[in-house]
């Protein structure tokens, strides 16, 4: 018979008689099949305990999304840009202010923060660093009346790596404080101060914020800060620190705490990992709210636009966009305090900005 040459007589005749039975499998076996199929479904669980949370999320924020902003929920006239460090080290000459000028006049931008550090760790500030200060301060002056000119410094913190400034120093505190009176005796208008990655409750820079304050306020400046984002969901700063070791989130308190010792506050909503526009438009529509919930009204609050382009986890082109950005400013200003007036955006950054950029700034903001 065909496919019997290898079967013993016995095996053929069970064959024969259709009567076998199949072997029974060993024990070891019958325990790997348990396990295999109890990794399964553990796996399967985990899968969905963070699925399910995370889907819920982005729904609730495609959800925030939704709807129409209120009438007049345009610029107050208060908004900012964040320039880099060419027009104060010697790169940008005269045609550049001029071009600048032209690009920002009529819109609602009132306050121009020049880069002109970085910091060293230990708080200093060589003068070498923006030797065109003056003449760019001037040249502003000269093409657009009213609008400010402020210093904008920073410095990485070491709060996460062995390297960078270290605010619990008294010394560096003290020293930051002699480089904002540097800057402001050069002329400019204002010190707007970015620091990070700045952990939620740092007393220390609560501290500094007060000192600078002081000093600002006795020559008629402006005391700005760059803002991390607020904590989407109660705590989430503690339980994702613990998790990635960075924070990234500050709670809404502590945002409060920051904006009461400040002239502006400029929130700096993008980098959020949202994949979609409606998603990080909603999460820009959340942050406005609880910002404006946290900021008193004497003090500006500034909501980040996202004028640069990058793709990378934390920050998708496609998904952080102006338009998205700019309706969920308007939205969540539409239904927290559609009246503000103490209110602006921030555009982040001169350099990297294209004319969809501008033109959806404008278009959608401005006009």
């Amino acid at each position: 018979m065909q496919g019997t040459e290898d079967t013993t007589p016995d095996e053929t005749k069970a064959a024969d008689d259709g009567n076998s039975l199949p072997a029974a499998p060993a024990p070891g076996s019958r325990r790997g099949s348990g396990r295999r199929r109890r990794v399964r479904r553990t796996a399967l669980t985990v899968l969905l305990v963070l699925l399910i949370p995370l889907l819920s999320a982005l729904t609730a924020l495609r959800v925030n999304y939704t709807g129409d902003p209120a009438d007049g929920t345009r610029t107050r006239n208060r908004d900012a840009l964040w320039l880099g460090h060419a027009w104060v080290d010697g790169r940008k000459k005269d045609a550049d202010v001029t071009a600048l000028a032209r690009r920002l006049r009529g819109t609602g931008i009132s306050d121009l923060y020049v880069h002109s550090g970085p910091l060293e760790h230990d708080g200093t500030l060589p003068e070498s660093v923006y030797p065109r200060a003056r003449w760019f301060i001037d040249a502003v002056h000269e093409k657009l009346p009213g609008v400010r000119v402020q210093a904008f410094l920073g410095d990485v913190l070491a709060t996460e790596t062995p390297d960078g400034m270290r605010l619990e120093d008294p010394g560096t505190r003290a020293a930051v404080l002699r480089s904002a009176r540097q800057v402001l005796d050069t002329g400019y208008e204002g010190v707007h101060l970015d620091l990070e990655p700045l952990h939620s409750g740092d007393r220390n820079y609560l501290t500094l914020l007060d000192a600078l304050r002081r000093e600002t306020r006795s020559r008629d400046a402006r005391l700005s800060v760059a803002a991390h984002q607020i904590d989407p969901l109660p705590a989430l700063h503690t339980v994702w620190g613990r998790v990635t070791g960075h924070p990234k989130w500050w709670s809404q308190q502590f945002f409060g705490q920051v904006a009461r010792r400040v002239d502006q506050i400029a929130v700096m909503s993008y980098d959020t990992m949202q994949p979609l526009e409606s998603t990080y438009g909603g999460y820009v529509a959340q942050q406005t709210s609880l910002a404006l919930e946290a900021t008193p009204p004497s003090t500006d609050l500034l909501m980040g636009l996202p004028f640069f382009h990058e793709d990378r986890f934390g920050h998708w082109n496609h998904a952080e966009t102006v338009p998205a950005a700019v309706r969920g400013v308007r939205l969540g200003l539409s239904r927290t305090d559609a009246d503000r007036a103490r209110f602006g955006v921030a555009l982040y950054i001169d350099f990297a900005a294209t004319e969809a950029d501008w033109r959806a700034y404008e278009e959608h903001w401005v006009e």
